[in-house]
């Protein structure tokens, strides 16, 4: 099972809040997810971003990749920089 960490939009019309969650890769963006690792929430000022560290690493230790933007704010969380930093060990 390749499993991605990606966004899945809630939140109303024109007003959208995304979930961090990780999902199998063939499920759809809204469909079913393994589990929610977080959430981003764009539209807030200051933009709101809580990621579970633990939960992250764990399944980026795990093979788990992130999409593009996830990646984004991982980093921007000091997610990724944990997860360097103990694969080089």
């Amino acid at each position: 099972m390749a499993t991605t960490i990606r966004l899945t939009r809630t939140g109303a019309k024109k007003q959208p809040s995304y979930r961090v969650v990780v999902a199998d890769s063939r499920y759809p963006r809204d469909g079913r997810h393994i589990e929610i690792i977080g959430y981003y929430n764009p539209t807030r000022e200051p933009v709101e971003l809580k990621i579970n560290e633990e939960k992250a690493l764990k399944w980026l230790r795990q093979g788990a990749q992130p999409s593009d933007t996830v990646k984004y704010l991982l980093t921007k969380a000091g997610v990724m920089e944990k997860f360097k930093a103990s694969a080089g060990k």
